[in-house]
């Protein structure tokens, strides 16, 4: 949200269904708002799985050679 800052904005342009916004339409929906809504909420979701990914690649390389030796030799035992 833009509160005494000033916010740079940017125009997004996306083909929906006519029925759909139609009835989006007649029942009130703002969409600038919902859309705004959800690509904040989309946006907030991939930066939680990028960190969670980065951190267990932090502990990957934290791994020593011979953990990984030992690894994938069991992984192949296993087979």
């Amino acid at each position: 949200m833009c509160i005494r800052v000033k916010c740079v904005t940017e125009v997004l342009s996306v083909r929906v269904k006519k029925e759909l916004k139609k009835e989006a339409e007649k029942l009130g929906v703002d969409l600038k708002v919902e859309v705004e809504k959800l690509l904040e909420e989309l946006v907030a979701d991939k930066k939680k799985n990028a960190q969670k990914i980065a951190k267990e690649l932090g502990l990957l390389m934290n791994v020593k050679p011979q953990e990984w030796v030992d690894d994938v030799k069991a992984t192949r035992q296993e087979m």
